[in-house]
């Protein structure tokens, strides 16, 4: 038996790589055993208990920089968590620890750091939080989801910073077929297009009054339209459902959609990016303006530049800005396979099981007192 803990959280890009890499790990070698450490106020507060994974929630503070007296707050949860965290890895003697990413990942680490517990990485921005750029230097290795991260980690050796891509759940083998996939939407089996507007699980308002607005106006003739627009918002848009227009809360499985996509546009989070590159879905990215540290306009800044995709602001994106870019994607078939073609170099759909091979390795030095 090998305990290996994981440890992050607060939102569905810091969870679900850990919980990927976790059944990777599972998959390749039966005898280990994950272990979450998690925090109340994240996500994984609903989504572990529905998992077969055993996990704490520890009650963890984000910094108050605003309002700074509010810190004290920050300072008895670091207090009351590394006391448990004690208690944790005295009972089950990890042989690893996983960080990635969130409150909890940073006391997690620090942990395992001050008690020489090996410790690694999974780091899926191309601007690296501030979790993951405090403990590089004592990470064995580092998975990154974008290469460009490496600028700003500090190595723990040479070949310590390693290219694998984001954790994700990987295109089917073979490829859905096309045909039957626009069918499944109702859509005709040839001709035309079909766009995709995905902006994650809660969707974007912003996002989705410049989509209404521009269905208003007129799609061109030959789009059709699979418009996720989030759970929290769908009752304001899914009166503007027709036979070119589907309106849905949320996509499960996401395959469905992604198979019948000839295009995207969507947020810049890691996992998002790493599906559509996975699919080779050209996208035009919209970041979330408001990310922390401007990580998702990083994310498509770097993307565009490496030919996966297009970069558009949200400050500058109008009904009118949107229907211009979209029309010139569709009339520009020699565009569309520049984007497809850098999609798919810079996909990684097999990163999970790439990372837990990776894992597996560093345990397997440990156990043998390898360098």
């Amino acid at each position: 038996m090998a305990r290996i803990v994981f440890a992050g959280g607060g939102t569905g890009g810091h969870l679900y790589p850990g919980l990927a890499i976790a059944r990777a790990l599972v998959r390749a070698r039966p005898s280990v055993e994950p272990f979450f450490v998690g925090a109340r106020r994240g996500i994984e507060r609903a989504v572990l208990p529905k998992t077969e994974f055993p996990h704490l929630l520890l009650d963890l503070h984000p910094l108050y920089r605003p309002a700074v007296w509010k810190n004290w707050r920050t300072v008895l949860g670091a207090a009351s968590a590394w006391r448990r965290m004690d208690a944790l890895m005295t009972r089950e003697r990890p042989v690893v620890v996983v960080g990635t990413g969130g409150y909890a990942a940073g006391i997690t680490l620090a942990y395992s750091v001050a008690h020489h517990i090996p410790i690694v990485q999974q780091i899926g921005d191309s601007m690296p939080g501030l979790t993951a750029r405090a403990f590089s230097r004592w990470t064995e290795e580092a998975y990154l989801n974008f290469p460009e991260a490496a600028r700003v980690l500090r190595a723990h050796h040479e070949g310590s910073l390693i290219d694998t891509g984001m954790p994700i759940e990987p295109p089917p083998v073979p490829r859905p077929d096309r045909r039957a996939a626009r069918a499944r939407w109702g859509f005709p089996l040839a001709g035309g297009s079909v766009l995709l507007v995905y902006c994650g699980s809660q969707g974007s308002l912003a996002v989705n009054r410049l989509v209404a607005e521009w269905v208003g106006t007129g799609l061109p003739a030959d789009l059709y339209l699979i418009w996720t627009t989030g759970r929290a918002t769908y009752d304001q848009f899914k009166h503007l459902e027709s036979d070119r227009v589907r309106v849905c809360d949320y996509q499960s499985p996401a395959s469905n959609a992604y198979a019948a996509a000839d295009v995207a546009l969507a947020r810049s989070g890691a996992t998002t990016t790493a599906e559509l590159l996975a699919w080779e879905i050209p996208s035009v990215l919209v970041p979330l303006p408001t990310a922390a540290a401007g990580h998702q306009t990083t994310n498509a800044v770097a993307l565009e530049r490496a030919g996966a995709a297009i970069h558009l602001p949200q400050a500058r994106l109008t009904a009118p800005l949107l229907d211009e870019t979209i029309r010139g994607l569709l009339a520009n078939p020699a565009e569309l396979a520049r984007l497809t073609a850098g999609a798919a170099a810079r996909a990684r759909p097999n990163a999970a099981a790439d990372i837990a091979a990776r894992i597996l390795a560093v345990i397997d030095r440990h156990a043998t007192g390898a360098p």
